[in-house]
């Protein structure tokens, strides 16, 4: 496993107590190398939403043992005392919708999460201008979130997620509104910055345009997940 990846390892959560308990999460293993893209993939109600809110540390497991690079975070208990900073520094999210905020314009979106965490303003929006360059949306820099299209907002997103460098970037569904070759442009994007930044992603989905791209999926079903090998096909190819 390489020291930026992600790893889980009998993974619970249980809801309640006594008669009353439900067991969102029964055996949970994953492992995501830095620069890895993989699937996650399961019906409504299986557990996918719940895994990833224990993996953005935004909800306490109540078994198992999570592993961020060569650091143990979680093992029967928290074992980082700031999971607040462990979420701003540590863990990028990139959601369905882009929730950009709509009174800063698309440099200052992808700048305030460096500055929250004590990083210089000129370096913050150094970083910010790197990666819309990257991501092809720096002619927008300065454009308020309202005149985006929707492919640029969800670009202008991807790069608030990656502007931390987090070793791990959860996505949830953050291609649904997109058509085809939109949804395919993100995921080549997300692999780029994976292999790029190495990054370790995991991408909730249910749709049928992206999966296809994946090397490896987990299908998560009543709260366990199994591991299948993907088909691996190039977006790009896909695309075309």
């Amino acid at each position: 496993m390489s020291m930026k990846g992600i790893r889980i390892e009998g993974l619970k959560k249980r809801y309640g107590s006594g008669d009353t308990a439900v067991d969102a999460l029964k055996h949970v293993n994953m492992h995501v190398e830095a620069g890895e893209i993989v699937g996650l993939i399961g019906p409504s109600g299986s557990g996918k939403s719940t895994l990833l809110k224990c993996l953005g540390a935004v909800i306490e497991p109540t078994a198992g043992k999570m592993v961020l690079g060569s650091d143990i975070i979680y093992d029967n208990g928290w074992r980082v005392r700031d999971l607040r900073a462990l979420r701003r520094d540590r863990i990028g999210f990139v959601f369905q919708a882009p929730y950009l905020i709509p009174f800063l314009d698309v440099t200052d979106n992808v700048a305030l999460l460096p500055m929250l965490a004590g990083v210089s303003n000129a370096e913050s929006r150094k970083r910010a201008m790197e990666l819309l360059r990257e991501l092809n949306v720096d002619h927008r820099a300065h454009a308020m979130p309202s005149k985006l299209s929707g492919g640029e907002q969800q670009r202008v997103a991807i790069a608030r997620g990656l502007v931390n460098r987090p070793p791990v970037i959860l996505a949830d569904e953050p291609t649904a509104p997109l058509n085809s070759d939109r949804a395919l442009t993100v995921i080549r994007l997300l692999n780029d910055m994976a292999q790029k930044f190495e990054t370790a992603i995991i991408v909730v989905t249910h749709d049928e345009k992206i999966i296809p791209t994946f090397k490896r999926i987990y299908h998560i079903r009543d709260g366990v997940t199994y591991e299948e090998k993907g088909e691996g096909r190039s977006p790009t190819e896909m695309a075309t």
